[in-house]
């Protein structure tokens, strides 16, 4: 995984911030140790805190990879609330299961298996938080939903933005076989730094992390905008 902080910054940021406990932790330190995708600790402690802000009723994730987000989410709800989560690999979704289980959280979180593009249109929402951690080159395609099922003062958190960096370079300078994403994500920047109905500030953590507060209803249709 590349991150666009220096590897000084992030081993000293994992260094004093401390790891989960209980069995979220025991989870972290799993997929910390044979090399799993997860949101790395700095990202997962901004997160924490912005849920403890939000305090949110129902979550929605699209992108559930083992479960450990899932789980770090559901501790900041409210009585009663619920994280609905989308994913569509059985690679991930055969250790989320018991994760999930092993959590306790069975009755919390819930995982709808399948493609997001097939299965967003279905969802009516309304959901306070929603996290975006999935494919990086359907970010845009995904936004629409995402703004119609986010009330006015949502909050979506989308993942690993900035690409290691190479998200400021110009498309012809990475390689061929990333430009495609360098495009479309460049183009979802664009959008939701440029949405009248959103709030946006993007942080070079991790692998770059977007926070979109929504202000008010959006109309008409996003604009499949291209950046170079």
């Amino acid at each position: 995984m590349n991150y666009v902080t220096d590897e000084t910054m992030n081993t000293f940021l994992r260094t004093i911030q401390p790891m989960y406990d209980g069995v979220l932790g025991e989870i972290q330190r799993e997929a910390n140790g044979a090399n799993v995708p997860i949101i790395p600790l700095e990202t997962a402690r901004l997160i924490s805190v912005l849920l403890t802000m939000k305090n949110p009723k129902h979550i929605l994730e699209i992108g559930t990879a083992v479960g450990f987000s899932a789980g770090l989410m559901s501790r900041y709800l409210q009585p009663g609330g619920t994280v609905t989560t989308i994913d569509r690999f059985e690679v991930m979704l055969k250790d989320a299961r018991p994760n999930i289980k092993r959590m306790g959280l069975e009755d919390v979180i819930s995982i709808l298996e399948g493609d997001a593009a097939d299965i967003l249109p279905t969802l009516e929402g309304p959901y306070d938080v929603i996290f975006l951690d999935a494919a990086k080159g359907q970010y845009h395609s995904f936004l629409p939903h995402c703004l119609r099922l986010l009330p006015v003062g949502g909050l979506l958190i989308v993942d690993d933005v900035l690409q290691g960096g190479t998200i400021a370079q110009t498309r012809y300078s990475v390689p061929r076989r990333q430009r495609t994403i360098h495009k479309r994500l460049r183009a979802f920047l664009w959008e939701i730094t440029h949405n009248e109905a959103l709030e946006t500030s993007i942080i070079p953590i991790g692998d770059g992390m977007a926070l979109c507060y929504k202000t008010k209803e959006t109309k008409g249709e996003i604009k499949n905008v291209e950046t170079e």
